[in-house]
């Protein structure tokens, strides 16, 4: 058994002792009342969007911001609204927000952040993108570490769209609470749910390296090619209602070796050997939980258990629209009753992930699902902490998708 004063070089011999730990950090129970985002755009140059962006251009416009990725001699400085910046693999900036109670407080010290990043780069003629997918250049990498040349080689195993998803798209995640013990099982389902209208509802990536791919969302299109056994979603309508702790177990487990860490470097792992192979004695030494943890951080489903859920199936949206998404979330996943409404409309469409990347609002069903979702949502906005202001934006925005999501069913 691993003891409760679990420190991670702790090895697992024992298939139930990883499950265990999965079911103790991956769903940390209690009352909802944290909130946060991880906001990611391409990063291009203001007179050039199709030239490339070398990491010392990127390393000089962030100063001491830079990451570590950057510069790893720096100590990284916090945004001004404590938010730290990651640069992804293709030189993709992220902005990681602090936890915080009140969504006001959330979209005030983010949009500082976004102010302050926009300025840095501004400084070095960079600006940021406004879509989920780079509209102007082809995969380019811009960051080399161990890690990414791990992720390369397994992802090239099965084509190009590894490199896509590495270096060109961009992403807005939205991190909440699980929630208590007897409602997160609910929201678990929900978040899952309501995946296909939201992906739909807030669609940005048609156009990658100038050309119409035909998606509406070509990004979750790359993700999803990638490798399923880590990218599709560990939820399926047919398992609604099962224990989301046990889901998550089997979904994580069974998910191939992204990454094996080692001191020379080489961190590639071999084709086809999942953590549970792994604890079974597939490679020469046993896995620790500090393996299972890295473990976890290579996993890339629509919904991410982290302690709390990570909502990673929105594309990145268009300067000053990020507080919409994340608002109609906040909305519903803050109301009860509204959440069940809502779940209620995505009935039709569950599990059309595919339908939703591919079609967006143009698919009458998901149109439909996605116009009862965010109608529901902007009933409950008023009772959100944010300004009068920010929830007039939301509604001029999402009031704009509805009007998309009319067309389609007319």
């Amino acid at each position: 058994m691993i003891p409760a004063d679990l420190d991670t070089p702790v090895v697992l011999r024992e298939l139930s002792d990883a499950e265990g730990y999965l079911a103790k950090i991956c769903f940390k129970t209690g009352p909802p009342m944290l909130s946060g985002v991880e906001l990611e755009w391409t990063v291009h140059d203001r007179d050039d969007p199709t030239q490339p962006v070398s990491s010392d251009r990127l390393r000089d416009a962030l100063g001491p911001h830079a990451p570590s990725t950057l510069d790893p001699a720096g100590a990284q400085s916090p945004l001004p609204g404590h938010g730290t910046v990651s640069v992804e693999p293709g030189g993709q900036v992220e902005i990681s927000s602090a936890p915080h109670r009140s969504l006001r407080a959330l979209c005030a010290h983010t949009d500082a952040d976004i102010e302050q990043l926009s300025q840095l780069l501004g400084a070095a003629g960079l600006t940021l993108g406004t879509s989920g997918i780079d509209p102007h250049r082809p995969p380019r990498p811009a960051v080399e570490t161990p890690r990414y040349r791990a992720m390369r080689a397994a992802f090239d195993r099965r084509g190009p769209a590894g490199r896509t998803m590495m270096y060109s798209t961009a992403g807005l995640q939205v991190c909440v609470d699980a929630g208590t013990p007897e409602r997160f099982g609910a929201r678990w389902d929900a978040v899952h749910a309501l995946g296909p209208p939201m992906l739909a509802a807030f669609a940005t990536a048609r156009h990658h390296a100038g050309i119409d791919t035909g998606w509406a969302s070509a990004r979750m299109a790359t993700w999803f090619a990638i490798d399923p056994a880590r990218t599709r979603p560990a939820w399926r309508s047919t398992g609604a209602g099962a224990d989301p702790v046990n889901v998550w177990s089997a979904y994580a487990l069974g998910a191939p070796l992204l990454c094996v860490r080692r001191p020379d470097g080489d961190w590639r792992a071999p084709a086809g050997i999942t953590f549970r192979d792994w604890i079974g004695g597939a490679l020469p030494e046993p896995p620790t939980v500090d393996d299972l943890e890295y473990h976890l951080s290579t996993l890339f489903p629509p919904v991410r258990a982290r302690g709390y859920l990570e909502v990673r199936y929105l594309d990145a949206q268009p300067p000053g629209e990020w507080i919409a998404p994340v608002g109609v979330l906040a909305a519903l996943l803050g109301d009860d009753s509204a959440l069940n409404l809502a779940r209620e409309a995505c009935e039709p469409v569950l599990d059309q992930w595919d339908v939703a990347a591919r079609h967006g609002l143009a698919d009458p069903t998901l149109a439909g699902a996605a116009a009862a979702v965010l109608r529901v949502a902007l009933a409950a906005l008023d009772r959100t902490d944010l300004e009068p202001a920010t929830r007039d934006d939301i509604t001029h925005i999402v009031q704009r998708r509805l009007a998309a999501a009319d067309r389609s069913t007319s």
